[in-house]
């Protein structure tokens, strides 16, 4: 080398790192599922599930554990109020937020994605501690942990009218929060090209041209100030028009354009975010390609070399895949020990969008295959069960290459000289690909391609349009209601009709306890259904890409418990039968659903993307549990999975990126008496969004007359043709059995089999196959051998085979009919079309939702009906009848087409009915807020809003619905008269949120007198009913309902809390609408007295001290536990800190406690403390999710509940200790009393009150006329008064 050209390589050097640009896409941190990231769900404003930190985080001078992503570019301590609140307002808002991209960003119908994580992994701690360091050379930090948000591809809301189109400008940008136990740091990143807009139009503009620049910086929001006011709180804006919008990615603070460092947290001292100073440009080191390629004969030892996992994918707070016991991925293990700054030898990119693929100067000159859709960071390169048998390491269908760097300085490159002496090609390799294949080779290698007439992946290949069968085995621990139940190798089988795309999925000998909690689980046998859908034009199913050897990772959470079950399938290729063989791991929990109950799973659809060696998924599924115990509820959980396999990289690669499977009927049983599990399932796969057209052609929609055993080809219009499989003769609509037409090659001593699709020779007995495996030759007899015919598998896979000598016998499995080499279902056909063989039928179709549920009530617990339990009633095609009527009470009312109740039909017993095929007339009123809102929002969503999108729920009066969910889904939450969002109240469960109204019902006249009706002599209980409270007598422990009455009608309130003094013989009562507390006495002729009126804001739970005259309630906006004389007077503050949602409240006159709950749904929990408010703690915080009715059992000395979530009533000593369940069959409580040996509690979905005896042995209701929520219910007693214990909000003894 001359000194000329060292000049030259420096001076060129030189050059290099003078030309800076911002931060690339590749260089931002590491993103995406296969780090372990959550996803956001899709939406114009949307908000992340709470993540808890596992160590608190300091914002400005304030620890918290709680962070919140939400769509619109900013990330939150606390859960976020509506857009409208915030994302059209300046800086800064009035709650606390981290704010990288503030403005009105819209990801609903793909249009980008949001990605979260916590995570300790040391590669991205490590880095974080360098980049704050070029920010603050002096600063001593080491971060401990992080949070990573990543906004990618994501655009802004826009309005698209008829004369306008869609915007295609996009942003990509990422918050990193990196911190200890006493700093925090926050690194914002905006990659070169990230910023395409630069802020967003407001909603409410009126047709006025404006745009709000985007906000950036950073707001400690409201904080207390004296009493009852607030004040704004420190912030720190970047931000404030769109220059300095675009200096983001222009310019930097740390010496790198599109990076931006802050100190935003302290734990001893601070006063605002402190921004780095460091403006100098640094130069950016070039990634080095450091590839390591390992040698051929790589030992097991070798391979632990590469087995250092970065923990950030193994993060236990994120998704979390469990590996094959069998993993054979070497090229995995190097993808994920590229140090930082460094490449990996594919190409790169930071999460899973697409972007360009490498400069092709660097690829190998005889390299012609097209370039490849670039894998997501960790994904897995190639992950196959098993390496073939008798091949070298690199028998992947992949290439060794010596490598001889040589630099050029003459040309200004490097050239790369690649020795092919070892090159895999077809005269080598030829056995590796299916006998139903050819192959070809390619400049770097070879690949298999099937056949004429067959689909794969060249490798395995099977008959266009035959029937297919799966077998195997099912093992693992599912954990059920706390029951860890083992399943040791039970078999699995298959069938699938690959001319339409059915898949039927049976698991045998599954225990009573996981088959039912295992009825959900469809994607078990999805997998099938995935593998050989229908292929609509363009697409390919999944075998014809992956072929019979992969492995599938679906990890599985169930919505609310948050359980979590782990799906590894394996296929280890196909048996000698030509069928696939999977193996299926189960590990987790699931959540329990009761013995008897039916699933139903609505049809939907999942994007699947496609990267080389890699297949990707994640969706949302919702399914509906009819039972007799809670009639139907719908729960969720979401499911993401990913399907390695080996993949050919010589020859020419598909495009395919993505692809829409529609699973379109879905049916799932568990058959007790026969202990197996069914999934039947059909299937479609097709390109990503195009709708499938009305007169579409049979083949694609799957009425088409071809038999099973045949492939419809489609032609002009409705027409099509029936061509037999490969294997198969006949016309299209039946196939030959070749034995019986004499097409058999079976010779002498031997006999024909038919197969479908096929025939086989069996030989006679006494012989066996000779060395050549077709002739049939006699056996060697020796008394102490003889060949064990069974070891070959002869029979039909729902077959027996019982060995004898010189003989063998096949006997179908029970349920299965046939000579044992061919068996049949014993079941007949219920569809003409769908041969659903397995499922309960009627009339030639299965049973419906009304059906199933009316069906279920009918047979009660152990086939004896529920008495006085509604039953629905069903038309001739089994849907609800529009009108249905309860037997018991006589009331009726109209319903939806899913048997929900329409508001404003429901009459009284007597009453006219309504005609439910008119419309309910609504009355006349302006327009309310709630109403125009949803009339905005609608026509936003073009009059026709999709399942995700959010609309306001108003009742008839037009106020807001004190319960607002997104669209049929369950995640819901409170809101209060305004449409705000009550904190901590949001939820993704079945049980919808225990919201109270604050607006009273409209007047109605004539109105009743506010004065006291006494109740009869004897004890009773009340109960508070919204506008009244209400006296249901006691006859000892029965409910006398004949006697029931009015109390006291206070129309215009919404009455929730209530309780009685003994030794004043008083009632008092807390009003949501008029924010007061009031009371009265129980005279006739009485009248309320307003005791409290001030400084209340949603006062719920009271309870009364009898012994020290004290009153005690809870506010369950402010948040805070109140007490004052029972006058009003000495009124103070006992509570006011780690409140979220109190609700209920008791008081132990005897001892002096005070007990409540808290139904915040993050962290629900059951406290005590002295009535002075000393001594506080929790009592109970596991095992309860929406504990809404409390009370003291004097008579066991204990604190009892009702849950709501668990649907439990449960007690425990105030020690702590004892925690029994004394009923687990709950409806819906909300408030709760014991009394004598009976606990008595109000149900909000049977609007009544329920008696329910300590023993267990019997059940009451009552069922008050007028048919709305009761709230709070409490005992009282006329003629004694034991003032040592006093109650709750719920009783008094």
């Amino acid at each position: 080398m001359t000194w000329d050209k060292i000049a030259l390589f420096f001076l060129q050097l030189s050059w290099t790192v003078q030309h800076v640009t911002a931060i690339h896409r590749h260089d931002i941190y590491p993103y995406g599922m296969f780090y372990g990231d959550v996803t956001l769900q899709e939406g114009d404003d949307e908000t992340s599930e709470v993540t808890t930190l596992t160590k608190p985080m300091y914002f400005y001078e304030t620890s918290f554990t709680n962070l919140y992503v939400a769509t619109n570019g900013i990330i939150s301590t606390q859960d976020l109020p509506m857009e409208k609140q915030y994302v059209d307002d300046g800086f800064p808002t009035d709650f606390p937020v981290i704010a990288p991209f503030l403005a009105d960003i819209d990801t609903s119908k793909g249009k980008g994605s949001i990605f979260y994580r916590q995570t300790e992994s040391p590669t991205v701690l490590k880095r974080a501690e360098a980049d704050v360091k070029r920010g603050f050379p002096d600063a001593t930090f080491t971060p401990t942990h992080a949070f990573i948000a990543t906004w990618e591809n994501v655009s802004a809301y826009e309005e698209v009218t008829r004369s306008s189109s869609p915007s295609s400008r996009i942003n990509t940008f990422q918050v990193v929060l990196a911190y200890n136990e006493k700093d925090t740091y926050a690194l914002f990143l905006y990659p070169e090209d990230g910023l395409q807009f630069f802020g967003t139009r407001p909603k409410e503009s009126y047709n006025v041209e404006i745009e709000l620049p985007a906000r950036v910086g950073f707001t400690r929001g409201e904080l207390s100030f004296l009493f009852f006011s607030r004040t704004e709180g420190p912030y720190y804006s970047v931000t404030s028009n769109e220059q300095s919008v675009k200096n983001l990615y222009q310019k930097g603070n740390i010496g790198e354009p599109g990076v931006w460092l802050f100190h935003i947290g302290n734990r001893y001292s601070f006063q605002n975010v402190i921004p780095a100073q460091h403006e100098t440009v640094l130069t950016k080191a070039p990634p080095v390609l450091d590839a390591v390629f390992p040698d051929e004969d790589y030992t097991e030892t070798d391979e632990e070399e590469y087995d250092r996992i970065d923990p950030d994918f193994q993060d236990p707070s994120t998704t979390e895949f469990l590996e094959p016991e069998q993993d054979s991925s070497l090229l995995e293990r190097l993808n994920q020990e590229v140090p930082l700054g460094q490449s990996p030898p594919q190409p790169s990119v930071s999460g899973p969008g697409a972007f360009p693929p490498p400069d092709p100067h660097n690829l190998p000159s005889e390299d012609v295959t097209r370039p490849q859709r670039p894998l997501p960071k960790h994904a897995i390169l190639q992950v196959y069960p098993n390496r073939v048998k008798d091949v070298p390491p690199h028998a992947s269908g992949g290439q060794v290459f010596s490598v001889e760097e040589k630099v050029d300085f003459d040309s200004g490159g490097e050239m790369i000289h690649y020795s092919t002496d070892n090159k895999e090609t077809c005269e080598r390799f030829q056995q590796q690909c299916s006998q139903n294949a050819h192959c070809t080779d390619y400049s770097t290698g070879f690949c298999c391609h099937c056949s004429s007439g067959f689909y794969g992946n060249g490798r395995h290949c099977l008959p266009n349009g035959a029937p297919h069968r799966v077998n195997g085995k099912v093992r693992g621990t599912v954990l059920v209601g706390g029951t860890a139940v083992q399943l040791d190798r039970i078999n699995l089988h298959a069938y699938i009709v690959v001319g339409d795309g059915r898949a039927y999925t049976a698991i045998s000998e599954v225990p009573e306890p996981v088959g039912w909690a295992l009825m959900p689980m469809a994607p078990i046998g999805g997998l099938f259904g995935w593998l050989f859908a229908l292929e609509l034009p363009n697409s390919l199913n999944g075998f014809s890409i992956t072929g019979a050897e992969f492995t599938r990772h679906a990890d599985v959470t169930f919505y609310p418990g948050n359980q979590r079950l782990s799906i590894i399938q394996t296929a280890m290729g196909l048996d000698n039968q030509n069928y696939l063989n999977v193996d299926t791991h189960l590990q987790g929990s699931v959540p329990f659903i009761p013995p008897g109950a039916t699933v139903q799973i609505e049809p939907f659809k999942d994007t699947y993307h496609y990267y080389p060696s890699l297949i990707t998924s994640t969706s949302v599924r919702e399914f509906t549990v009819v039972s007799a115990e809670n009639g139907a509820e719908t729960h969720t959980f979401q499911v993401k999975q990913n399907i390695t396999y080996r993949d050919c990289n010589h020859g020419p690669r598909s495009e395919l990126e993505t692809q829409e499977l529609r699973m379109e009927r879905i049916f799932v049983m568990y058959v007790k008496e026969e202990r197996i599990l069914r999934y039947a399932i059909t299937n479609k796969i097709g390109p990503l969004g195009d709708p499938e057209p009305e007169d579409v052609n049979p083949c694609y929609s799957g009425n088409h007359d071809c038999d099973t055993t045949a492939q419809c080809v489609p032609a002009e219009g409705q027409l099509f043709l029936c061509q037999c499989a490969t294997g198969y003769r006949g016309d299209g609509r039946n196939y030959v059995d070749e034995c019986a037409e004499g097409l058999s090659s079976c010779g002498a001593h031997s006999y024909c089999m038919n197969l479908p699709g096929s025939h086989r020779c069996q030989c006679e007995s006494g012989f066996e196959f000779g060395f050549d495996g077709r002739t049939c030759q006699g056996k060697i007899h020796l008394h102490f051998l003889y060949v064990d015919e069974c070891r070959d598998q002869p029979c039909h896979t729902h077959a027996l085979c019982s060995n004898s000598p010189g003989s063998f016998q096949c006997q179908c499995r029970p349920g299965y009919h046939g000579d044992g080499f061919l068996c049949h279902p014993q079941n007949g056909s219920c569809f003409p079309k769908f041969y659903n063989i397995w499922f309960i039928c009627i009339e030639g179709r299965p049973k419906t939702q009304c059906e199933q549920h009316r069906d279920s009530l009918q047979s009660g617990n152990g086939g004896v009906p529920l008495i006085g339990a509604f039953i629905p009633q069903c038309d001739e095609e089994g849907q609800y009848r529009p009108q249905q009527c309860h037997g018991s009470t006589g009331h009726c009312w109209c319903v939806d087409s899913r048997g929900q109740e329409r508001a404003g039909t429901r009459t009284p017993p007597g009453a006219p009915r309504i005609n439910c095929d008119e419309p309910v007339t609504p009355t006349q009123h302006p327009e309310t807020v709630c109403e125009r809102w949803r009339a905005s929002l609608l026509q936003q969503y073009g009059g026709q809003p999709e399942s995700h999108h959010y609309l306001p729920q108003c009742d008839s009066a037009g106020e807001f619905n004190p319960v607002q969910c997104y669209g049929d889904s369950s995640y819901c939450w409170c809101v209060d008269q305004n449409g705000r969002e009550v904190p901590g109240t949001r939820s993704h469960d079945a049980v919808k949120p225990a919201c109270i109204p604050t607006v009273a019902p409209p007047t109605m006249h004539p109105l009743p007198r506010p004065d006291v009706t006494p109740p009869p002599t004897g004890t009773s209980l009340l109960y508070a009913q919204g506008q009244q409270i209400g006296v249901l007598p006691l006859n000892g422990t029965q409910m006398d309902k004949q006697r029931s009455s009015v109390l006291l009608a206070l129309h215009g309130s919404i009455v929730v809390g209530i309780d009685y003094d003994c030794r004043e013989r008083k009632v008092y009562w807390s009003d949501l609408a008029g924010r007061t507390i009031s009371r009265a006495s129980l005279e006739p002729g009485s009248e309320p007295e307003i005791i409290i009126n001030t400084a209340l804001t949603s006062p719920e739970g009271l309870a009364i001290d009898a012994a020290r005259r004290r009153l005690f309630w809870v506010d369950s906006t402010s948040d805070k536990i109140e007490t004052a004389n029972l006058d009003g007077s000495d009124r103070r503050v006992l509570f006011d800190t780690d409140l979220v949602n109190p609700r209920a409240i008791v008081v132990d006159s005897r001892t002096g406690t005070l007990y409540w709950t808290d139904w915040n749904r993050e962290a629900p929990k059951i406290e005590s403390s002295s009535v002075d408010g000393q001594n506080r703690r929790v009592l109970v915080q596991d095992g309860i999710g929406l504990p809404n009715a409390l009370t003291y059992d004097s008579t066991t000395r204990q604190v009892c509940w009702a849950d709501a979530g668990t649907k439990r009533l449960e007690c425990i000593s105030p020690n702590g200790t004892g925690r029994r369940v004394v009923h687990s069959d709950l409806s819906y409580p909300f408030s709760m009393v014991a009394f004598a040996n009976h606990y008595y509690y109000t149900d909000w979905r049977r609007d009544g009150v329920i008696a329910l005896s300590r023993d267990k042995q019997s059940t009451d209701e009552h069922l008050p006329d007028q048919r709305s929520h009761l709230y709070v219910l409490t005992a009282a007693m006329k003629h004694w008064c034991h003032t040592g214990t006093s109650k709750h909000v719920g009783s008094l003894q």
